[in-house]
């Protein structure tokens, strides 16, 4: 059983946590993030630590205990460092362009694919075929990468689509004729 929820969170130099109720407010250089505190998990901020403490010892309250350490400790990495996907389109023709706020992929379909870039997290560009999805917020990252690879996810013949970079993808047999 992982014990994660008693690791202490070491708080950088420039990073800013307060404790409002059950609103954690994580304020730093990239960007500021706040999130509710789940039930049966209380917080408190050592100096530059923070320790987390469960209310009794049922198994939701210990589950709980691990998702908000988890939770917490992704707002510092994020404000602090920032999180980066990185995606590359494959195949001939395939290809992806910023317009605005807006990102327009053509992927082989009789219309171009049209995605809204949401606040808080940035799209970059690279030789029209390498993406780079960049945020402080590491669920809002995590999925906009996922939402533009669902798009074309890779196929298993020829490999084309959208993946992560270093991805791998199991290439099958072709059919052959006997």
């Amino acid at each position: 059983m992982s014990r994660i929820g008693y690791q202490p969170i070491p708080v950088p130099s420039g990073v800013k946590v307060s404790l409002e109720g059950d609103m954690v407010k994580v304020e730093g250089s990239k960007a500021k993030l706040s999130k509710k505190l789940p039930p049966l998990v209380s917080m408190a901020i050592e100096g530059d630590t923070l320790k987390f403490e469960r209310e009794n010892e049922t198994k939701t309250a210990r589950s709980m205990h691990g998702l908000a350490r988890s939770l917490v400790a992704g707002m510092v990495e994020g404000v602090d460092k920032g999180f980066k996907k990185d995606l590359e389109i494959i195949g001939v023709g395939y290809k992806a362009q910023m317009q605005g706020s807006k990102l327009t992929l053509t992927l082989g379909f009789s219309h171009p694919v049209e995605y809204d870039i949401p606040e808080g997290v940035a799209v970059s560009v690279e030789n029209n075929t390498k993406l780079a999805v960049e945020g402080a917020d590491k669920q809002m990252v995590g999925e906009v990468a996922a939402t533009i690879r669902r798009f074309k996810k890779p196929e298993p013949y020829k490999g084309k689509g959208i993946r992560y970079v270093g991805e791998r993808v199991v290439i099958k047999e072709g059919k052959t004729v006997g």
